[in-house]
């Protein structure tokens, strides 16, 4: 069986608010391509909810009224409901949700049709290691369903960028790695052990991190720990709670670092939709192949399926491993045997 856990498809009143590839709203040429690829099941969701992919002016995907994701959500549980078999889907979440936004979410994965939720790996900047992002991992160990972590629709860093292709494939793969990296970093696997999160375009960068994520928690050249405070610039006032002529004491982190932030980056998961041989072969190395699951990100990736196939059986690994990553490995992680 062959399962891919990285696919879109949007409602034709997005398309109609936003620009978007054609293919996101084309779902009779979405589901025939997989059946000739031999593609099984795909787990559908959207990054942005019902916002936009795409940059546009005057529009904060994060900032989408309860009802507006509400009626996203039922579009596709009622798309998911007319083709049970070959589709689930993702409930969108903001990671830095409030507690209306965090009960939106409970209540879309009641839904037998949702099977996990795909959130941003940073929202205006902001990477998931902020105390503010508490709320959302806290419900996502408590639902005990997968989180597909996926780019959002302006990365880290590209707010000056105007081309999109940049954004798009260099830009996203960048934030997904800062994202998965800090979490790892800020220790949430260490506070909420049972959370199942996947890094979507392969992780980024993720599988050559673990040395620097080990150095980053202790950095040998600063003895072992943090670089000492800075003084302050002549003339400058004391900063508040400063002893005379002292700086301030640094601030705790509202969330403790991991004590082996290389040992947690390797408990998450990848997906295989990067379309490079090299990176793909990097994971099964660095990760493994438990620890891989296929998606494509298509729609809108244009590639062939059936290339992206392939790739996975060209992988340096056994006929069993391949098949763990084709589909058994999503399978266990999104509990599908026990799901209607």
């Amino acid at each position: 069986m062959i399962i891919d856990i990285h696919g879109h498809l949007s409602p034709p009143e997005a398309a109609r608010r936003f620009p978007m590839p054609p293919s996101l709203t084309d779902v009779d040429g979405m589901l025939a391509a997989r059946a000739e690829a031999g593609i099984d099941l795909t787990i559908i969701g959207s990054p942005v909810g019902a916002g936009a992919m795409a940059r546009v002016p005057g529009v904060d995907n994060y900032k989408q009224p309860r009802d507006r994701l509400r009626g996203f959500h039922a579009w596709m549980s009622g798309l998911i409901a007319q083709f049970p078999d070959q589709l689930r889907g993702y409930v969108y979440a903001n990671p830095f949700g409030d507690d209306d936004h965090l009960e939106g979410v409970r209540e879309t994965l009641a839904d037998p049709a949702f099977v996990g939720l795909i959130t941003t790996s940073s929202v205006h900047g902001e990477l998931l290691g902020s105390p503010r992002a508490d709320s959302f991992f806290a419900l996502a160990a408590e639902a005990g369903v997968p989180v597909l972590v996926h780019a959002p629709a302006e990365p880290a860093g590209t707010e000056k960028v105007d081309t999109v292709g940049f954004v798009e494939q260099i830009g996203r793969f960048g934030d997904v790695t800062l994202g998965m990296a800090m979490i790892a970093f800020a220790g949430w696997l260490d506070k909420y052990p049972h959370l199942r999160l996947i890094g979507a375009t392969g992780g980024g960068a993720m599988a050559l991190l673990p040395e620097r994520l080990r150095t980053a928690a202790s950095p040998r050249h600063w003895g072992g720990g943090a670089p000492p405070p800075a003084a302050p610039a002549p003339g400058a006032a004391p900063a508040p709670g400063a002893a005379p002529g002292r700086p301030a004491p640094a601030a705790p982190p509202s969330v403790p670092p991991s004590a082996d932030p290389a040992a947690a980056l390797q408990r998450m998961y990848v997906d295989t939709s990067p379309f490079s041989p090299a990176h793909l072969s990097l994971n099964a190395e660095i990760l493994g192949p438990e620890r891989m699951l296929f998606g494509s990100d298509s729609p809108p990736l244009s590639a062939p399926l059936e290339d992206l196939i392939r790739m996975i059986e060209k992988l340096p690994v056994d006929k069993a491993s391949q098949q763990l990553i084709l589909g058994g490995n999503a399978e266990a992680l999104f509990d599908l045997r026990s799901r209607p």
